[in-house]
């Protein structure tokens, strides 16, 4: 294996252990307005998982962009949906207060 790649695994890996541990300490209340804010950035990664999917490198890069379209498009549409839900909270809220 190339020192490259090794590289590139060390840094994946600690960024999701740093990502797991940030998310983990976010209090409840906060969790949803985070993460309909993470959205746009969601979008980005889908964009740039499909440059790295498209570039047909090797194999292992192909795999691995096509696993990244995956689930940041799945992140993406569950953030639109808490995003969804949470505003017809405050709907139904200021209808029943009326």
């Amino acid at each position: 294996m190339s020192s490259t790649f090794i590289n590139s695994l060390y840094v994946f890996v600690l960024a999701g252990f740093i990502g797991f541990e940030v998310i983990r300490r976010v209090s409840p209340l906060l969790h949803t307005p985070l993460m309909s804010l993470t959205n746009a950035l969601d979008a980005i990664v889908v964009v740039a998982a499909i440059i790295i999917a498209g570039r047909h490198e090797s194999t292992l890069s192909t795999v691995l962009g096509a696993i990244a379209v995956t689930a940041s498009f799945s992140n993406m549409i569950g953030g639109f949906l808490i995003t969804d839900r949470m505003l017809r909270m405050f709907k139904l809220s200021r209808t029943k207060k009326l």
